[in-house]
């Protein structure tokens, strides 16, 4: 696939739903940020589309010309595409592992999560982007969406639990903002789990995208129960299941010679 333009917002619901949780928020989060890429079979009119965003991808469109070469951009990622298309990624890649989700809403109260005395729970600032940094390697994900630790520091779409020295010891983020849903995800540093601390910064954030009048959701891994137990726990309820890939490298075809 070749990287194209950003669509014209008007267009976007051909290929890609809008209003509704899980992967649809992806498109709609890259449209308003920028943070992201799309792709598509051809320049010009297009039968196939994609959007990729933080490792995720989105692909929609029909599978007549997905030859392995058209699919190769999209290795490595974790891929959501009707079941038309997968045998055309099956063929392309030297790995298709279904992974099983869940999708829930924001639907009832959250339980109460009281955080340890000189913690506070708070909006994420640009003064927090070496703070974001310091979570290291293994939360790098948590800010992928927004382009980085200062990204997400500076988007006003995240909240903390911040000791008195300023170190996080949990935060979420909106890691999708769609136009009527926005995916929440969250991180706990090893040393501080257990404390209901990932608790209080979702309940937080959530407060806050309901005032922006959109509704939280929460994606999550069907054998993820730590986060399957916390999405209950600060409120959020089933909607439905689906599956996304995770695709491995591109096959490699021999070339022909005379």
């Amino acid at each position: 696939m070749i990287e194209v333009s950003p669509p014209d917002p008007r267009a976007l619901t051909r290929w890609f739903p809008t209003h509704s949780p899980g992967p649809a928020t992806i498109g709609e989060h890259v449209l308003v940020t920028g943070i992201g890429r799309w792709w598509a079979d051809r320049p010009v009119q297009p039968n196939t589309v994609a959007v990729s965003c933080a490792g995720h991808v989105v692909l929609r469109g029909s599978p007549e010309e997905l030859t392995p070469d058209v699919l190769a951009p999209l290795a490595g990622h974790r891929v959501e595409a009707p079941a038309r298309l997968l045998p055309a990624l099956g063929t392309a890649f030297d790995r298709l592992t279904p992974w099983e989700r869940m999708i829930w809403t924001l639907q009832a109260p959250p339980q109460p999560a009281t955080v340890p005395h000189g913690v506070t729970v708070r909006r994420l600032e640009p003064a927090d982007t070496d703070a974001v940094q310091g979570l290291g390697p293994d939360a790098s994900w948590l800010s992928a969406s927004w382009g980085g630790p200062r990204g997400l520091a500076s988007s006003g779409h995240a909240w903390a639990a911040v000791g008195r020295t300023g170190r996080i010891q949990a935060a979420a983020c909106t890691f999708f903002r769609g136009t009527g849903y926005e995916d929440v995800a969250v991180y706990t540093v090893l040393d501080h789990r257990r404390h209901r601390l990932a608790l209080a910064c979702v309940t937080a954030l959530c407060t806050d995208i309901t005032s922006r009048g959109h509704t939280p959701s929460w994606d999550c891994s069907l054998h993820n129960r730590a986060s399957r137990l916390l999405a209950w726990n600060a409120g959020f309820r089933l909607v439905r299941e689906y599956v996304h890939y995770a695709v491995g490298s591109p096959v490699a075809h021999p070339r022909l010679s005379a």
